[in-house]
């Protein structure tokens, strides 16, 4: 493990798996995920062969927070950590709200070549129901229990009876801790599960290569949200990956997202 220094002064703790001299791709979960929890990122890099990077959002896992939050914080950590890499990246990768993260901040200009957005959960039509407008202030006023149960029931989507039942889950010690970081997703994703494509025209900024994936088992409006990234990027492509979910699984994103950075770096 190693730790970076954002730019508001919050260490950022991070892992390298894979060879030196690979192409670097920075790993970001979605929300409640750190290293601990889900880490696809050591079987990516043993599959592919790069240099794969997995960190700890703030506030998750062995890296610090800030009292005051702001989704460009979170783009400061990834900009602290392509620093620490040298200076650029070939890919930023996320999942989930993730996805949308890695979205935000290769708008914002970091350095890198590529941006793989896997399974965005943008909200474009009127599919399943929108995210509700005091989503946020709602969850900061919840203890953990309830902002994990309304996480999954209003943002995921799950039923009452199966979100209730997640703090007597084995992993609740694992999910407990991260509570009030769900709150900073929902500042990340709110604008886009509004039920309007309209918020994903400020992705034409991106001049890099942006990859747009979901998995055929999964949600059909995060299908849809994924194809409609594709379309309104300059450089997008669309990817159906087999058999996968919502949760990125190694064995199958593994070789699109490596033939996708390297088609991106020719």
């Amino acid at each position: 493990m190693a730790t970076t220094v954002s730019a508001d002064g919050t260490p950022i703790a991070y892992e390298v798996h894979g060879p030196a001299d690979a192409p670097a791709v920075i790993y970001v979960n979605g929300a409640t995920g750190y290293r601990a929890l889900h880490n696809p990122s050591p079987r990516i890099a043993e599959l592919t062969g790069l240099r794969l990077v997995a960190y700890d959002r703030r506030g998750r896992g062995e890296s610090g927070d800030a009292p005051a939050y702001s989704p460009e914080r979170e783009i400061e950590d990834i900009a602290a950590l392509i620093v620490a890499l040298g200076g650029r990246v070939a890919a930023i990768a996320g999942e989930s709200s993730g996805a949308i993260l890695a979205l935000e901040a290769t708008r914002a200009g970091v350095a890198a070549g590529c941006v793989i957005a896997y399974e965005p959960p943008f909200i474009i039509d009127d599919s399943r129901p929108p995210l509700p407008a005091d989503y946020v202030e709602r969850l900061e006023t919840l203890d953990a229990p309830g902002a994990h149960r309304y996480f999954a029931t209003a943002a995921i989507g799950l039923p009452a009876e199966f979100a209730d039942s997640i703090v007597n889950a084995p992993i609740w010690p694992l999910l407990e801790p991260v509570a009030p970081t769900i709150a900073y997703d929902g500042r990340i994703c709110r604008d886009y599960m509004t039920g309007s494509a309209g918020p994903l025209a400020r992705f034409a900024e991106i001049a890099v290569p942006v990859l747009a994936a979901a998995g055929d088992h999964t949600a059909p409006f995060l299908i849809a949200g994924a194809r409609a990234l594709a379309d309104r990027v300059p450089r997008g492509e669309f990817a159906l990956i087999p058999g996968a979910t919502h949760q990125t699984d190694p064995e199958l994103v593994s070789r699109p997202f490596a033939e996708f950075i390297q088609r991106a770096a020719r």
